[in-house]
């Protein structure tokens, strides 16, 4: 199993719409993903590494497949759209790491 985690640097100034994101983007990207996606998660940060200290992301998803190529079928077809949405929730350019996931649930 592959783990797709994409972040959002947490950036002064910057726009996120964590509603938007939460009920509109991640369940288009589902949508058009279909059983690649086998499901996601969303982050919301509270803090860094002391409740005093800004988060280095101010939110983040995890898009779990079955394996990379599973995962590119997916998406592919349907990136354009799905990059396009991005910017109905912010103006930040995310940042992406594709991770085995080792140890699970």
């Amino acid at each position: 199993m592959i783990k797709v985690s994409v972040m959002y640097p947490n950036t002064p100034g910057a726009r996120f719409d964590h509603e938007y994101y939460r009920d509109k983007h991640l369940p288009l990207l589902k949508a058009r993903m279909g059983d690649a996606c086998l499901y996601y998660t969303i982050d919301k940060a509270i803090s860094g590494r002391t409740p005093d200290e800004p988060a280095p992301y101010v939110a983040m998803c995890h898009i779990f497949s079955e394996s990379v190529e599973a995962f590119l079928a997916g998406i592919g077809p349907h990136a354009e759209e799905i990059v396009a949405d991005i910017a109905n929730y912010t103006d930040l350019t995310p940042v992406r790491q594709i991770s085995e996931v080792v140890v699970g649930h």
